[in-house]
This record gives C-alpha cells, structure tokens and sequence, in this order.
C-alpha cells in the first residue's frame, strides 16, 4: 500500500482529542507531519494528552480547552487559532455524546437537548468559528465524525441517531456551500468502535473497530488529490461483533 503524503506545514483541529477516536486521529494526523490542536472541556486533561502525544521526535500537539456546545468558548478557540497559527487547514468534528439506553418518550427533554447541543449545534459553532481561517488559507478539509446509527434505525437512542442523521445533513449542505472556497466536508460512518463511549453491550470487543481504523481513513481523506473528495465513508468490521 502506498505511503500516505506528508501533511508538513498544516495546521489541523481535532475535537475531543483527549481519547479514543479523536486521540486515535491526532496521533494519525501528527504522523502524516500536521501541526495538530487537541481540544476538550477539562484542560488539564487536554494539556497532559497533548504532552503524551508531542512525546515523539518532530510532533507537534497543542492543547486548547474548548466546550463545543457553548458559543463564548467556541468563539474564543476560533480566535486563539488566528492569533497563534492564522489558519486552519484541517477540522476534525469528533467530539459527541450518546446518552442512556431509553425508549425515546421516556427520554429526559435536558438528555435530548444536551445530545443535539454536542452533536449538532457544536459542529455549526465548530465550522462557524474555523471556517473563515479555512477561506484565509485557501482551502481545508472538514469531517465530521457521525456513525451508522445516521444511516440505520437505531432503537433506544433514537435521540443520538436523529443527532447523526441531522450531522449528514448539515454537512452534505455545508459541502456544497463551501466548494467555490476549496474546502472539501466529508462525514465518516463508523459501526461499533472499542473504546470508553459506550459500552456496547452484548459485542465482542476483538471484532469491533478500532480507533486505529478509523484514524486511518481520515489519513486517506485528508491526502486524497484536489480535484476530488468523498463526502461519506461507512466503516464497517470485517466481522460482525
């Protein structure tokens, strides 16, 4: 398999890059030679990971506490990016929330909010605040983390799954708006993955996804030629957990 090209003198934003799939893409995009911002709520957290992930020879991972469902923070790590960096070549939309098992009319109305707060409204605040830098650059590359649960019925978590539906939907719009800019927006669709969002109860942790695998079709994407783009990956395991 050919080796993926260098991403030298690019900056990239991962949300919710402390763990698991985000930590998992930051590690990806910092062996590919991207400059890359971890971000996530809790700050001692977000510094210490981007510690452990500079650790290697010749990468670079900045730490930048941010809550993607509040304005004010998203609006303040949109301004800290131009200062520190002026531009932005690349945005990871990752950071999510599931919520408990629930049939939907049992469903809490606050749990409802807070998933399409993260899930959604978080990506908007997101690409409003890291879009202008991408135009500034020339170009960019948004993906936006949703799941197959955005593409299949999913009992118990109707609320996540209509989270990710309206995700594919925000971003399809956002791709066709953002073509005359050069900035390429795909969505990837990840079946189960193992790590500590959610305990997937009754899979087999050895047949699931790994966050490796999913960090490795962000690799492919955000390497592909110019001229072209994928809007959507379904990521399956090979064998059913």
């Amino acid at each position: 398999m050919a080796e993926l090209k260098s991403l030298s003198d690019t900056v990239a934003v991962v949300t919710g890059g402390t763990r698991g799939i985000g930590r998992g893409i930051a590690t990806k995009l910092l062996e590919l030679g991207a400059t890359v911002v971890i971000t996530g709520r809790n700050m001692t957290a977000t510094s210490a990971a981007a510690s452990q992930l500079s650790a290697s020879e010749n990468h670079r991972c900045v730490a930048m506490a941010c809550d993607v469902s509040d304005l004010a923070s998203v609006d303040k790590i949109g301004n800290d990016l131009r200062q520190q960096f002026g531009r932005v070549h690349i945005l990871i939309n990752n950071a999510g929330i599931g919520g408990p098992a629930s049939l939907l009319h049992e469903l809490d109305p606050q749990v409802w909010d807070a998933i399409f707060n993260t899930n959604v409204r978080g990506v908007y605040y997101m690409m409003r605040a890291v879009v202008p830098l991408m135009i500034d650059a020339g170009g960019g590359h948004i993906i936006n983390m949703s799941s197959l649960a955005g593409k299949n019925p999913l009992p118990r978590a109707a609320a996540y799954s209509a989270s990710k539906w309206a995700l594919n939907g925000l971003s399809y719009s956002a791709a066709e708006e953002l073509r005359q800019h050069n900035i390429r927006v795909s969505v990837i669709c990840p079946g189960s993955v193992d790590t500590e969002f959610s305990p997937h109860a009754g899979k087999d942790p050895a047949k699931m996804l790994r966050p490796e695998d999913v960090a490795h079709v962000v690799g492919m994407l955000v390497t592909q030629r110019p001229a072209a783009f994928v809007s959507e990956v379904l990521l399956r395991p090979t064998q059913k957990p």
